[in-house]
């Protein structure tokens, strides 16, 4: 499908912020990469051949017994006893790059965790023993995926509050600005932290909790939008040829409104990762155990004398953000109306 003439000036502006059009790039391939982390850090082989056929373990459990073992339960393929009974078959195992998932631990470490970055744990151990470098992979993941579901949720929120605010006016928007107001004026960490500490925290209802407070910081943006756009010409004219509210909200304002959406998402993705990171480092975040970037932050705390813990998870953290911030920057130029 072929962009308009006015899209394709918005996006050769794009591509002319080179700050933010290799940001983009660059945040993707990481991205890319971390969807398929069970393909880089795991701790089952990628494929293996025992007597002639092939297993996939990455993919799908297998008990010992399938490879001549007594126990029923899955195979441990780093241990030697489960090498030997596939090597017995001129069997072989094909392993990822990093022979860790984020929850496995380093038994044959020769020094006292936190262990310093060696061959083996490329970012060093944590203190349970656990590669650094894998649980960075996955927990960059999870914060993503987090960040995407919450800006998601928060956009289609603010959106239609901002939409019936602006374009009906009158006591609709003076009751929703005090609501705003209100809900705005609470404390938001420690209500955070209150609702978190009723439950057994997981990705849902941590991703629940905080849709009650972010979806406001899109609202204003939408709000003003859609009160300019509701006196502009053509949205009297639909009005006075019979079209309903809804459809000239939708089809004659919201376009308008969608640019400052769009402008305002990677900054929103920002905000999403920061709260996240921060309730993981308070302990109020995703259950114990769980590939956390704000865990990590809590190790290199905990653990001064492991440095690589800290500025592991500052490296980052600061990349992550920065590169969305620069991609922000760029969606800004590109669809600033001055330009």
């Amino acid at each position: 499908m072929a962009l308009s003439p006015f899209n394709q000036r918005r996006l050769h502006r794009f591509k002319a912020h080179k700050r933010g059009w290799w940001s983009l790039w660059i945040f993707l391939t990481l991205f890319g990469l971390s969807l398929g982390a069970e393909l880089i850090a795991n701790d089952k082989p990628l494929a293996l051949r025992y007597d002639g056929e092939w297993y996939v373990p990455v993919f799908k459990r297998y008990p010992e017994t399938a490879f001549g073992g007594e126990f029923p339960l899955e195979a441990n393929y780093k241990s030697a006893y489960i090498r030997e009974l596939i090597e017995a078959k001129n069997g072989e195992m094909y392993w990822p790059p990093i022979r860790f998932s984020y929850d496995s631990i380093n038994y044959d470490l020769k020094v006292p965790a936190p262990a310093p970055p060696s061959a083996q744990n490329w970012l060093g151990t944590d203190d349970q023993g656990r590669d650094v470098m894998a649980r960075v992979i996955y927990g960059f993941r999870i914060s993503v995926l987090f960040a995407l579901a919450l800006a998601l949720f928060s956009s289609l929120i603010g959106v239609v509050v901002g939409a019936l605010q602006g374009y009906y006016g009158g006591w609709v928007d003076l009751l929703g600005q005090r609501f705003l107001e209100i809900w705005s004026g609470l404390p938001v960490l420690f209500l955070l932290i209150i609702l978190s500490s009723f439950v057994q925290p997981n990705f849902w209802w941590l991703l629940g909790i905080l849709l009650l407070f972010s979806w406001m910081s899109l609202v204003d943006v939408v709000r003003a939008e859609f009160l300019r756009g509701r006196n502009l010409e053509y949205v009297r004219a639909a009005r006075a040829l019979g079209m309903g509210d809804t459809a000239i909200m939708y089809r004659h304002i919201l376009p308008n409104a969608m640019i400052s959406t769009l402008t305002f998402m990677p900054f929103i993705l920002t905000t999403a990762i920061g709260s996240l990171t921060t309730l993981d480092f308070l302990g109020f975040g995703l259950p114990a155990g769980s590939p956390s970037l704000g865990d990590l932050v809590a190790q290199g705390k905990s653990n001064l004398q492991a440095p690589w813990l800290g500025i592991s998870a500052f490296i980052v953290l600061a990349l992550m953000l920065s590169l969305l911030v620069f991609i922000g920057e760029a969606v800004r130029d590109a669809f600033d109306p001055r330009k």
